[in-house]
C-alpha cells in the first residue's frame, strides 16, 4: 500500500468517528445507493445482494449515462479475455465513484478487478476500504454485506500471500461486523490475538482488537490496546481520537480531555508539515467539546 492510500484510509477513518460523535463535518461523496431501510428492531425487509443495490443505483443514472453502463456491463458479459475483462470493471468502477459518488458499485467492481489480477496489493486496498467504509453505515443488512465482501477479498489476498500478518489481522476484523454469518466474533479476535501475541508490538493488531473491544462494550481493555497503539505510533489520529472517546465513555473525563489536546496537537503537527489538509470545522467541533466535558 503506497503512502497516498495510507492517508486516504486514515483520513476516512478519522471521518467514521466524527461522523458519529460529532456529526458529519464533511460532504458524503461515498452515497450507499439508497439501502433498503431496516425496521425499528434491525431487521431489513429487503435482504441485500449487488443486482437489488446495483439495479437501485442505476435509478439515479440519465439516460445516456445509463446507455454506456450497460454497454460495459455487456462487453464484461461476452468478453473472454481476463485482461477485457479488467479493464471494464475498473471503468465501471471509475465510473461509479468520480461520475455518481456511489460507493457500493465503486468497490464491488474495484474488487473484481483485484480478483482478476491476483493483485495482493489491490485486493487489501479495496478489502479496507469495505472496513472503513462500513463503519459510517447505519443499515445492518448493508453493514454486513459489506463485510462478507471484505472478508472474501482478504481470504483472497491470504491465499496469494499466506504469510500476511496484516491480511490476517483484516479477515479477523471482518467477523467484528457479522462477515461470516452466525460464526461468533471471537473467531476473529482469536486470529488477530495469534498476529498480535507473535509480534506484540504489531500496532495494526492492536488497533483492531481495540475495535473490537469498544465494539463489544470492553471499554478498560479498548483502552489498553489504544494506549499500545499511541505509544507505537505517536501520530495515529485514528487511535488517539478512539482512545479519547473511550476514556471519555468510560467517565474518566480527564483522560478524554487529555487525549482529545493530543489529538489537535498531532493534528496542527501534521498540517504545518503538510501532511495533512486543514479541516477547520473538524478543530472547531473538537475544541467545543474538549470545553463541555
Amino acid at each position: 500500500m503506497n503512502r497516498q492510500q495510507i492517508i486516504f484510509i486514515s483520513t476516512a477513518v478519522i471521518a467514521v468517528f466524527l461522523l458519529f460523535k460529532f456529526g458529519r463535518t464533511v460532504p458524503n461523496h461515498t452515497e450507499h445507493n439508497h439501502a433498503p431501510a431496516t425496521s425499528q428492531n434491525g431487521s431489513s425487509a429487503t435482504s441485500l445482494d449487488f443486482p437489488t443495490m446495483l439495479a437501485l443505483a442505476k435509478k439515479r443514472l440519465n439516460a445516456q449515462q445509463l446507455e454506456k453502463v450497460t454497454q460495459w456491463e455487456n462487453s464484461v458479459e461476452r468478453g473472454d479475455v481476463k485482461e477485457q475483462q479488467m479493464k471494464v470493471y475498473k471503468t465501471l468502477s471509475r465510473f461509479w465513484m468520480d461520475s455518481i459518488g456511489a460507493f457500493v458499485p465503486y468497490i464491488k467492481y474495484m474488487g473484481e478487478a483485484a480478483k482478476l489480477e491476483s493483485s495482493e496489493k489491490n485486493l487489501t486496498f479495496a478489502a479496507r476500504l469495505l472496513l472503513t467504509e462500513l463503519q459510517t453505515v447505519e443499515e445492518q443488512p448493508l453493514k454486513v454485506w459489506m463485510a462478507a465482501e471484505a472478508k472474501e477479498l482478504f481470504e483472497k489476498a491470504l491465499e496469494l500471500n499466506p504469510s500476511s500478518d496484516s491480511n490476517k489481522v483484516g479477515l479477523g476484523s471482518t467477523y467484528f461486523f457479522g462477515a461470516a454469518g452466525s460464526e461468533p466474533p471471537m473467531k476473529g479476535i482469536t486470529m488477530i490475538r495469534e498476529v498480535a501475541e507473535k509480534n506484540p508490538k504489531n500496532a495494526y493488531a492492536l488497533y483492531m482488537l481495540g475495535i473490537g473491544a469498544s465494539v463489544s462494550g470492553q471499554l478498560p481493555k479498548a483502552i489498553e490496546r489504544f494506549t499500545k497503539v499511541v505509544e507505537l505510533e505517536p501520530e495515529n489520529l485514528d487511535a488517539l481520537l478512539r482512545l479519547a472517546d473511550a476514556s471519555e465513555q468510560s467517565g474518566d473525563k480527564a483522560a478524554a480531555k487529555k487525549w482529545y489536546g493530543r489529538f489537535l496537537e498531532t493534528v496542527k503537527k501534521l498540517q504545518d508539515e503538510k501532511k495533512l489538509k486543514p479541516n477547520p470545522e473538524m478543530t472547531k467541533q473538537i475544541e467545543e467539546h474538549i470545553k463541555s466535558l
